[in-house]
């Protein structure tokens, strides 16, 4: 059981880790770059750059993971699985966005001159943005740190607390200003502590447990899928894709009855019709794939 707690802390280290790390380079960053960026976005670009480059590569070869291991199929299959993944997504959030829109949750921005170019723009960069950000949170998440799990304990374990790190992560952030000129060394371990601090924020709960339920669907998804990363990545992509282009077309009502749904602290999509749907979608497929077994009992 002990060894079971430290397994699952050990993830939490590292993250602490990384974090320390960054928030002190971060202030040299600035100290030698000057008054380029805040610091709070400084040091989670390079708490990011830790975790996706620093961790995934050494850790890859310490626990001796092969790229089958963290969910790659060879070339051909992987792409192919993007393009269902991509498919997928689209099926599964869609529907949501179309939702909000009908319950007037989400508006269109008739503030903004669009045009067909300009809307054209926002869906290519933001499919661009949105695979690059699929690739690292799924090679993280559900290539490296729900395979490392999975060896040393229950893959249904694995799946939760990988999940709880990956919708925990989204939630680390400080929103304090601090001046150029009030920087001090120890100023990027009070930010730090500060965005630790915020997984107690009352107002993150709904989006957190939102997240938390796309995390195991993109986890059970993984395990029932043998080097199913592409998938993963694929469906990833897709929802990242639709909700920056959603949050550039369209602004959240804030007077809309059905308000309630979204969680307009995080981004005013990711709430309780997303924790809902995706509950839904999983009970679909749990019943999907274990019917054929009970026929097969019952013949």
């Amino acid at each position: 059981m002990i060894r079971w707690i430290v397994y699952a802390l050990l993830p939490l280290l590292i993250l602490v880790i990384a974090a320390t790390i960054a928030s002190l380079l971060g202030f040299g960053l600035l100290w030698l770059a000057g008054d380029i960026l805040p610091l709070a976005k400084v040091i989670s670009k390079i708490t990011l750059v830790l975790l996706l480059l620093l961790s995934i590569f050494p850790l890859k070869n310490y626990l001796q993971f092969s790229w089958a291991d963290l969910g790659f199929a060879p070339k051909a299959i992987f792409f192919k699985q993007m393009r269902q993944g991509l498919a997928l997504g689209l099926l599964t959030l869609l529907p949501v966005l179309l939702t909000l829109y009908w319950l007037d949750v989400h508006i269109w921005d008739d503030t903004r001159h669009w045009t067909v170019g300009k809307i054209a723009e926002k869906i290519g960069l933001g499919l661009f943005f949105a695979m690059l950000i699929a690739v690292g949170e799924e090679m993280l998440f559900r290539g490296l740190l729900l395979g490392a799990l999975g060896r040393k304990m229950s893959m249904m374990a694995a799946v939760t607390i990988s999940s709880i790190y990956y919708a925990a992560l989204h939630f680390l952030k400080s929103k304090s200003p601090l001046a150029y000129a009030d920087l001090t060394p120890g100023s990027g371990l009070k930010l730090m502590a500060e965005a630790f601090a915020n997984w107690l924020n009352p107002q993150i709960i709904s989006a957190l447990l939102a997240l938390f339920v796309v995390g195991l669907f993109l986890a059970i998804l993984r395990s029932r899928v043998p080097q199913s990363l592409g998938l993963c990545i694929g469906c990833h992509a897709a929802w990242v894709w639709q909700i920056k282009v959603s949050r550039d077309l369209f602004n959240v009502n804030l007077q809309a009855d059905s308000l309630f749904l979204v969680n307009t602290y995080y981004d005013g999509v990711v709430g309780p019709l997303v924790s809902s749907w995706l509950v839904f979608a999983l009970i679909v497929y749990g019943v999907w794939t274990q019917w054929p077994a009970k026929a097969a009992r019952g013949n």
